[in-house]
Formats: C-alpha cells, structure tokens, sequence
C-alpha cells in the first residue's frame, strides 16, 4: 500500500470515540440554539483524523431543511471528545439565498432612472480612445484640445464590435423586419417620408422614425421595419354625391306639387 493510499484510508476512518458522542453534541446545540429548536439526530460524517460532526435537524420554520451541525474533537490517546463548533448549516434541501451576481451582470435594460449612475469599464469592448497617442505623453493633452476645436474632443468612441452588437440588437429587436407590426405593415421604413437616415455606417441599415403617430416615434428603426403609419398611405376616396336634384329614394317632405282638380263622373248621370 502506498503512502498516498494509507493516508486517504486514515481519513476516511471515523474516530469510535467523537462517533458516539451524539449527547454532547447534541447538549451543545441546546446551547446555542432556542427552546425546542434542535430537534432529530441526523447522523454524523467524519472531517479529519478525530474529528466528527454530529448533525440535528432544526425546528425553525424560517430555516426549513437546515440542520444543527455540532463538530467535536478528541486529544491524541485522550479518551473524551470536547465540542469543537457548533453552527448551522443548510442541509440538502435547505431553502437558501441564490448565489450573489455582481452588479454588474445584474443590471438590465431599462433599470436606469433619474439619479442613478451606471460607470463603465476602462476595458469595455464597445468602446475605443477617441484620440491618437499614448496617455503618458505631453501630446496627449495636445491632442485633445485638437480635437475638441474640430468637434471630437471625446475620450472614447464606438469600436467596431460596440457598433455591431448595438446594430444586432436593434436589428432583432421590436423595431425589427420580424416584429409583428413590421409583419403586417404594407409598406417598409425605407420608402416612408418620415425616416431621418442615420450618419455613418449604421445609416446603411437604420434611421429615426420622426412620425409623432407611429409606434416608433423617435426611435431607430430598421429600413426594412415598418408600421400603419406609412407616408403614402392614401385614405380611401369618398363616393361622390349626385350632380343635381336629390335621389329618387329621398322623401321630400318640405315642397308640394300642383295638380289639377278633374271631378269624376257619375255612373248614373253619365256626367
């Protein structure tokens, strides 16, 4: 047997001794815990050469399947165990927090209101330095004045990979060829009179709806996007009204017609 393997099996090896101290153990729980809190014996499992935790279900309704774990210890040829900790600890099906995210991966769209402040990273991906030379040298600063004179005195601008991710998104999204009022618009953004093209290499793709009626007012929409509020849609043409005179299915009940009195005849008379 190797080493390695005579290890292991010492480890695994529970002390007889720490194994039955299960009142001791459980003593200890009624210490820390409340009235009636600790309730069944649980069973024990070994952490190290003498050393075992004894387990003891807990009564709390607010702590359903956690358990009263109490660790004891035994002195190398001592021939009681002490109690080592005793804590609580959710068991298997223990109803527990989910595991904490970062506030960074927690934030969604649409969670920024009036006051909040959202930092961005120094290394994030969508953006690039918005002026050439290093920051360490006495051009850099230069170089920014350069810029703001000309209009561009941003520190970071939009990387390739920022204007793809943000055309992707807006592309599949509700502004979208697949967006059910896009589906059953009969014409597309591109022939509308309202789109305002974007600059640059997004304008190929997207523009800015600027009908106060359509859904997409003041949003990017993509050219093959679209909605009911087409610019050349045409109302349909009303029927036109008789030239002169009313129709004949018209009662008038205003004028009078002049007719001429012929008395009849009488049958008897001949008259």
């Amino acid at each position: 047997m190797s080493t390695t393997t005579r290890r292991l099996s010492r480890t695994v090896r529970i002390d007889a001794v720490c194994a039955g101290a299960v009142e001791l153990a459980r003593a200890a729980a009624r210490e820390v815990a409340a009235e009636g809190e600790v309730g069944a014996y649980l069973g024990c499992e070994t952490e190290g050469e003498r050393v075992v935790t004894h387990y003891f279900a807990a009564d709390h309704r607010g702590y359903l399947g956690w358990r009263w774990a109490v660790s004891v210890a035994r002195a190398a040829r001592a021939k009681a165990a002490t109690v080592d900790e005793v804590v609580l600890l959710p068991g298997p099906e223990a109803i527990t927090s989910p595991a904490w995210v970062p506030w960074s991966q927690r934030v969604q769209a649409g969670d920024l209101g009036p006051g909040d402040i959202l930092p961005t990273a120094a290394d994030d991906f969508r953006l690039v330095p918005g002026y050439l030379g290093p920051d360490d040298t006495g051009s850099a600063d230069s170089l920014r004045v350069l810029n703001q004179e000309v209009g561009l005195g941003r520190v970071r601008v939009l990387s390739v990979e920022g204007r793809d991710d943000a055309a992707e998104r807006w592309y599949t999204g509700p502004n979208g060829p697949e967006d059910p009022v896009a589906q059953a618009a009969p014409a597309a953004c591109s022939t509308c009179a309202f789109l305002v093209p974007l600059a640059g290499p997004l304008g190929t793709v997207f523009g800015v709806c600027s009908n106060e009626f359509s859904p997409s007012d003041a949003q990017v929409v993509a050219f093959d996007h679209g909605c009911g509020a087409h610019s050349e849609i045409q109302a349909p043409t009303p029927a036109s009204a008789e030239p002169t005179g009313l129709p004949s299915h018209v009662l008038d009940t205003l004028g009078y017609d002049d007719l001429e009195y012929q008395p009849r005849k009488s049958r008897r008379s001949g008259r």
